[in-house]
Protein backbone atom coordinates (compact mmCIF):
# COMPACT_ATOMS: atom_id res chain seq x y z
CA UNK A 1 0.00 0.00 0.00
CA UNK A 2 1.09 3.55 -0.67
CA UNK A 3 2.24 5.83 2.69
CA UNK A 4 -0.24 7.25 4.48
CA UNK A 5 -2.49 3.99 3.54
CA UNK A 6 -4.19 2.29 6.17
CA UNK A 7 -2.48 -0.65 7.82
CA UNK A 8 -4.12 -3.91 6.88
CA UNK A 9 -4.54 -4.76 10.95
CA UNK A 10 -7.27 -1.78 11.09
CA UNK A 11 -9.06 -2.47 7.81
CA UNK A 12 -12.63 -2.84 8.85
CA UNK A 13 -13.70 -2.08 4.42
CA UNK A 14 -16.24 -5.76 4.55
CA UNK A 15 -18.65 -5.36 7.28
CA UNK A 16 -19.96 -8.55 6.81
CA UNK A 17 -16.56 -10.28 7.40
CA UNK A 18 -15.63 -7.18 10.40
CA UNK A 19 -19.06 -8.29 12.01
CA UNK A 20 -17.94 -12.11 11.52
CA UNK A 21 -14.74 -11.05 13.83
CA UNK A 22 -16.56 -8.39 16.53
CA UNK A 23 -19.17 -11.21 17.27
CA UNK A 24 -16.59 -14.73 17.53
CA UNK A 25 -14.72 -11.83 20.32
CA UNK A 26 -16.91 -13.18 22.98
CA UNK A 27 -16.90 -16.74 22.02
CA UNK A 28 -12.88 -17.02 21.36
CA UNK A 29 -11.38 -14.16 23.35
CA UNK A 30 -7.85 -15.98 22.78
CA UNK A 31 -8.05 -15.75 18.60
CA UNK A 32 -6.57 -13.46 16.41
CA UNK A 33 -9.87 -12.23 15.04
CA UNK A 34 -8.07 -10.03 12.62
CA UNK A 35 -7.12 -9.51 8.69
CA UNK A 36 -4.39 -12.20 9.04
CA UNK A 37 -1.00 -10.99 7.43
CA UNK A 38 1.03 -12.75 4.97
CA UNK A 39 4.21 -15.24 6.61
CA UNK A 40 7.58 -15.57 5.58
CA UNK A 41 10.27 -14.24 3.66
CA UNK A 42 10.04 -10.51 2.45
CA UNK A 43 11.94 -11.14 -0.53
CA UNK A 44 10.68 -14.73 -1.95
CA UNK A 45 10.90 -16.28 -4.77
CA UNK A 46 7.62 -18.06 -4.52
CA UNK A 47 4.27 -16.27 -3.36
CA UNK A 48 1.51 -18.85 -2.29
CA UNK A 49 -1.59 -17.69 -2.12
CA UNK A 50 -4.31 -19.41 -0.35
CA UNK A 51 -7.95 -18.36 -0.24
CA UNK A 52 -8.86 -16.81 2.78
CA UNK A 53 -7.70 -18.12 6.88
CA UNK A 54 -9.60 -20.80 8.49
CA UNK A 55 -12.17 -19.90 11.56
CA UNK A 56 -9.96 -22.33 14.09
CA UNK A 57 -6.80 -21.82 11.84
CA UNK A 58 -4.75 -18.78 10.67
CA UNK A 59 -7.83 -16.46 12.14
CA UNK A 60 -7.10 -18.25 15.98
CA UNK A 61 -3.43 -18.03 15.42
CA UNK A 62 -2.58 -15.29 12.94
CA UNK A 63 -0.68 -16.76 10.65
CA UNK A 64 -1.53 -18.49 7.62
CA UNK A 65 -2.44 -22.37 7.11
CA UNK A 66 -1.16 -22.18 10.96
CA UNK A 67 -3.64 -24.50 13.51
CA UNK A 68 -5.88 -26.32 10.98
CA UNK A 69 -5.73 -29.52 8.30
CA UNK A 70 -5.04 -26.94 5.19
CA UNK A 71 -1.42 -26.60 6.88
CA UNK A 72 -0.62 -30.12 6.70
CA UNK A 73 0.53 -30.97 3.30
CA UNK A 74 1.43 -27.62 2.89
CA UNK A 75 4.19 -27.21 5.60
CA UNK A 76 5.01 -30.37 4.81
CA UNK A 77 6.20 -30.40 1.11
CA UNK A 78 7.39 -26.77 1.83
CA UNK A 79 9.84 -28.30 4.37
CA UNK A 80 10.73 -31.10 1.79
CA UNK A 81 11.52 -28.73 -0.81
CA UNK A 82 13.72 -26.95 2.00
CA UNK A 83 11.52 -23.53 2.21
CA UNK A 84 10.52 -24.04 5.43
CA UNK A 85 12.82 -25.01 8.95
CA UNK A 86 10.43 -27.81 9.90
CA UNK A 87 7.36 -29.51 8.43
CA UNK A 88 5.04 -28.79 11.28
CA UNK A 89 3.09 -25.46 11.97
CA UNK A 90 1.55 -24.99 15.21
CA UNK A 91 1.65 -21.45 16.20
CA UNK A 92 2.50 -18.40 15.18
CA UNK A 93 5.70 -18.31 17.86
CA UNK A 94 6.74 -21.88 17.03
CA UNK A 95 9.68 -20.78 16.17
CA UNK A 96 8.99 -22.01 12.60
CA UNK A 97 11.02 -19.84 9.49
CA UNK A 98 10.25 -19.85 5.99
CA UNK A 99 13.33 -18.93 3.63
CA UNK A 100 12.22 -17.90 -0.30
CA UNK A 101 9.00 -18.61 0.54
CA UNK A 102 5.94 -15.93 2.06
CA UNK A 103 2.07 -17.51 2.04
CA UNK A 104 -0.75 -14.68 1.85
CA UNK A 105 -4.43 -15.37 1.26
CA UNK A 106 -6.51 -13.85 -1.42
CA UNK A 107 -9.22 -12.27 1.72
CA UNK A 108 -7.39 -11.72 4.89
CA UNK A 109 -10.38 -11.97 7.26
CA UNK A 110 -12.02 -15.05 7.80
CA UNK A 111 -15.46 -15.30 6.29
CA UNK A 112 -18.32 -17.23 7.56
CA UNK A 113 -18.57 -21.02 6.37
CA UNK A 114 -15.11 -20.20 4.72
CA UNK A 115 -16.87 -18.78 1.63
CA UNK A 116 -16.05 -15.42 0.85
CA UNK A 117 -18.32 -12.80 -1.53
CA UNK A 118 -17.34 -11.81 -4.41
CA UNK A 119 -17.28 -7.74 -3.05
CA UNK A 120 -15.40 -8.73 -0.39
CA UNK A 121 -12.49 -10.61 -3.13
CA UNK A 122 -12.73 -7.54 -4.86
CA UNK A 123 -12.50 -5.19 -1.98
CA UNK A 124 -9.52 -7.51 -0.33
CA UNK A 125 -7.91 -7.16 -3.63
CA UNK A 126 -6.36 -4.26 -3.31
CA UNK A 127 -3.85 -5.82 -0.33
CA UNK A 128 -3.26 -8.87 -2.93
CA UNK A 129 -2.15 -6.13 -5.26
CA UNK A 130 0.72 -4.60 -3.13
CA UNK A 131 1.55 -7.87 -2.42
CA UNK A 132 2.27 -8.91 -6.14
CA UNK A 133 3.93 -5.45 -6.71
CA UNK A 134 6.34 -5.72 -4.23
CA UNK A 135 8.03 -8.78 -5.17
CA UNK A 136 11.12 -9.88 -6.56
CA UNK A 137 10.87 -9.81 -10.69
CA UNK A 138 11.59 -13.39 -10.72
CA UNK A 139 9.54 -14.63 -8.07
CA UNK A 140 6.45 -17.02 -9.45
CA UNK A 141 3.35 -17.31 -7.53
CA UNK A 142 0.75 -20.15 -6.48
CA UNK A 143 -2.54 -20.17 -6.69
CA UNK A 144 -4.23 -22.59 -4.11
CA UNK A 145 -7.60 -23.16 -5.51
CA UNK A 146 -9.70 -21.57 -8.43
CA UNK A 147 -10.30 -18.71 -6.41
CA UNK A 148 -6.96 -17.41 -5.46
CA UNK A 149 -5.89 -17.97 -9.00
CA UNK A 150 -8.76 -15.63 -10.17
CA UNK A 151 -7.60 -13.20 -7.49
CA UNK A 152 -4.47 -13.02 -8.59
CA UNK A 153 -5.63 -12.60 -12.28
CA UNK A 154 -7.86 -9.48 -11.09
CA UNK A 155 -4.55 -8.09 -8.55
CA UNK A 156 -2.49 -8.51 -12.27
CA UNK A 157 -5.06 -6.64 -14.10
CA UNK A 158 -5.67 -9.32 -16.86
CA UNK A 159 -8.59 -11.29 -17.92
CA UNK A 160 -10.08 -14.09 -16.40
CA UNK A 161 -10.57 -16.18 -19.76
CA UNK A 162 -7.16 -15.93 -21.08
CA UNK A 163 -5.51 -17.96 -18.04
CA UNK A 164 -7.86 -20.83 -17.33
CA UNK A 165 -7.44 -22.47 -13.68
CA UNK A 166 -6.20 -26.18 -13.83
CA UNK A 167 -4.51 -28.29 -11.15
CA UNK A 168 -0.89 -28.22 -12.42
CA UNK A 169 -1.44 -25.80 -15.04
CA UNK A 170 1.68 -22.86 -15.59
CA UNK A 171 0.60 -19.53 -16.94
CA UNK A 172 3.07 -16.50 -18.25
CA UNK A 173 2.10 -13.54 -17.36
CA UNK A 174 2.62 -10.03 -19.11
CA UNK A 175 5.13 -9.03 -16.76
CA UNK A 176 7.48 -12.15 -16.77
CA UNK A 177 6.62 -14.19 -13.97
CA UNK A 178 4.51 -17.10 -13.90
CA UNK A 179 1.60 -18.11 -11.81
CA UNK A 180 0.77 -22.43 -11.20
CA UNK A 181 -1.85 -23.58 -10.17
CA UNK A 182 -2.80 -26.57 -7.73
CA UNK A 183 -5.88 -28.14 -5.92
CA UNK A 184 -6.48 -25.92 -2.41
CA UNK A 185 -4.88 -28.53 0.16
CA UNK A 186 -8.27 -28.28 1.81
CA UNK A 187 -8.92 -31.28 4.43
CA UNK A 188 -11.59 -32.34 1.66
CA UNK A 189 -9.65 -32.36 -1.04
CA UNK A 190 -6.99 -34.60 0.14
CA UNK A 191 -8.93 -36.57 1.80
CA UNK A 192 -11.19 -37.43 -1.09
CA UNK A 193 -8.07 -37.84 -2.83
CA UNK A 194 -8.79 -35.00 -4.94
CA UNK A 195 -5.00 -33.66 -4.26
CA UNK A 196 -2.49 -36.23 -2.91
CA UNK A 197 -0.02 -35.40 -1.92
CA UNK A 198 2.29 -36.37 -4.92
CA UNK A 199 0.05 -34.70 -6.94
CA UNK A 200 0.71 -31.28 -4.80
CA UNK A 201 4.89 -32.37 -4.77
CA UNK A 202 4.47 -32.55 -8.20
CA UNK A 203 3.58 -28.63 -8.75
CA UNK A 204 6.15 -27.64 -6.36
CA UNK A 205 9.07 -29.87 -8.37
CA UNK A 206 7.51 -27.87 -11.40
CA UNK A 207 8.19 -24.16 -9.78
CA UNK A 208 11.67 -25.82 -8.69
CA UNK A 209 12.48 -26.94 -12.00
CA UNK A 210 11.86 -24.00 -14.38
CA UNK A 211 13.54 -21.64 -11.39
CA UNK A 212 16.57 -23.71 -11.71
CA UNK A 213 16.43 -23.80 -15.27
CA UNK A 214 15.23 -19.69 -15.44
CA UNK A 215 12.39 -21.07 -17.99
CA UNK A 216 9.27 -19.73 -18.40
CA UNK A 217 6.13 -21.74 -19.86
CA UNK A 218 6.28 -20.86 -23.78
CA UNK A 219 2.85 -19.72 -24.05
CA UNK A 220 0.79 -16.94 -21.53
CA UNK A 221 -1.97 -19.17 -21.47
CA UNK A 222 -2.17 -22.42 -19.62
CA UNK A 223 -0.53 -25.51 -19.80
CA UNK A 224 -0.04 -28.57 -17.73
CA UNK A 225 2.86 -29.42 -15.56
CA UNK A 226 4.87 -31.97 -17.92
Amino acid sequence: MAAGAPRLADCRACPRLSAFLDAARDRHPDYFLKPVPAFGDPEPRLLIVGLAPGFHGANRSGRPFTGDYAGVLLYQTLHAFGFASRPVSTAADDGLVLAGCRITNAVKCVPPENKPETTEIRTCNAWLRAELAALPADAAILALGQIAHKAVLMASGLRQSAHPFAHAATHRLPDGRRLYDSYHCSRYNTQTGRLTPAMFQAVFARIAKDQENGSCPSSPSSSPAA
